[in-house]
């Protein structure tokens, strides 16, 4: 009895937490001012599934719905509106079935609005929940909108959400131009430290648009957020903001194995229960894996073995034994460079099966892009050691530090 008791009163605790959420998003303090820096516009909105209020209602329909409001048009990024688009497949324009709203495709033949799709709106609203990581494309998405309505002498306002990572944490060098891509648009850390708002400021101010025309930005703010909250310390429903992530620790574990995912030669859990959580293969020892790495004692990190068989996706089908990250201090953990250390042993330990170094790699490319510069791959894999590319990772941290601080709104 004394232990029902004990998780009926845990239990108590986490609805309540729910049904009061520390921290409210932008579009419930929007909500609140009647909508005011909308009224009067034709209005456009930038969303997917996460662009919701703490009762988990869309802003789509929150917007529509007010009489403050005049919504004329969507605009759909990866996985579309409503979250009804797998991965990396291109987005088509179409019509909102809940809403009757045109919606116009930002993944597809354009990833930034043409002047047609902005002829008929005054102002465009970005309410996006990001992962906190430049590869993330719907950071991307944001930039180039904003470029494109700064060409065209449209407003832009953005909803300003919590960054799952904290507003503390930045790891990584900034984007080099040679791997500028939808990976990575702009030269901004891989974990880069900002919420939503705070980001499109330093974008807009700090001209990392093509365009040097003056853009109207508004950014309404959130009510509670501190920068030293994780997701959980909010209070707010999560909504995955892409199939695999599906939970707000998830995106803690996406900077320490999404990098090295890209090479195609470990299973990092996608297709299995754990995405993000994992480097497996056929021919690894999991239990010796995590000793010698364990043994390097990196700062709030720890592995455990572990053995799976993915559902789906690479490695479906085949039995596989390697490790599980586990964060065990997240202001302490460096988790960019989780998986370098991980790459580090697997190849001290199987010669064999090091990552191809040649020209040959069709993944090469992507990886590249991800890391933001080509210098990563070249000097880790000459000899697979963690420490020679430590001073590249980390070059760019003390100037972007004092350049963030700029944009703090909180």
């Amino acid at each position: 009895m004394k232990r029902i008791l004990t998780w009926l009163l845990a239990a108590t605790v986490i609805i309540t937490a729910a049904a009061h959420p520390k921290v409210k998003p932008g579009i419930e303090v929007l909500r609140e001012s009647n909508f005011e820096c909308l009224k009067g516009k034709r209005v456009g909105l930038i969303t997917n599934p996460t662009g919701v209020d703490n009762d988990l209602r869309s802003t789509i329909d929150i917007l529509h719905e007010s009489p403050e409001v005049n919504l004329v048009a969507l605009f759909a990024p990866e996985h579309g509106v409503r979250g009804d688009i797998p991965a990396g497949q291109k987005v088509t324009s179409t019509t909102d079935k809940a809403t009757g709203v045109k919606v116009y495709s930002l993944y597809g033949a354009t990833r930034k609005p043409t002047p047609e799709m902005l002829k008929d709106i005054d102002v465009l609203v970005y309410d996006i929940q990001d992962n906190g990581c430049r590869s993330y494309t719907f950071i991307s998405t944001m930039g180039l909108a904003m470029e494109q309505c700064a060409n065209l002498g449209k407003e832009f306002v953005v909803l300003d959400r919590p960054n799952p990572l904290g507003g503390k944490k930045i790891e990584g060098l900034l984007t080099e131009p040679d791997c500028t891509s939808f990976v990575s648009q702009y030269p901004i850390p891989y974990i880069y430290g900002l919420t939503p708002g705070e980001l499109a400021r330093l974008l807009y101010e700090e001209k990392m648009f093509s365009t040097q025309k003056p853009l109207k930005l508004t950014v309404v703010p959130m009510k509670g957020w501190s920068r030293d909250m994780l997701f959980a310390d909010t209070g707010m429903p999560w909504v995955l903001p892409s199939p695999h992530i599906p939970s707000a620790e998830t995106a803690i574990y996406y900077p320490a194995t999404g990098i090295a995912g890209e090479l195609d030669y470990l299973s990092i859990g996608v297709g299995y229960t754990m995405p993000f959580r994992t480097f497996a293969a056929p021919w690894i020892n999991g239990r010796k894996l995590a000793d010698n790495l364990n043994a390097l004692q990196l700062p709030g990190i720890a592995f455990r073995p572990v053995t799976y068989k993915p559902y789906y996706g690479f490695n479906k089908g085949l039995n596989l034994n390697g490790v599980e990250i586990y964060v065990t201090d997240f202001d302490k953990a460096e988790l960019t460079l989780v998986q370098f250390y991980v790459m580090q042993e697997l190849a001290r330990m199987y010669p064999d099966h090091k990552v191809a170094t040649g020209a040959d790699s069709k993944r090469f490319g992507m990886f590249d892009k991800v890391c933001g510069s080509k210098d990563v791959r070249r000097m880790f894999f000459k000899n697979h050691r963690v420490e020679d590319i430590e001073p590249l990772w980390h070059k760019d941290l003390p100037a972007f530090e004092k350049t963030k601080h700029k944009y703090h709104l909180y």
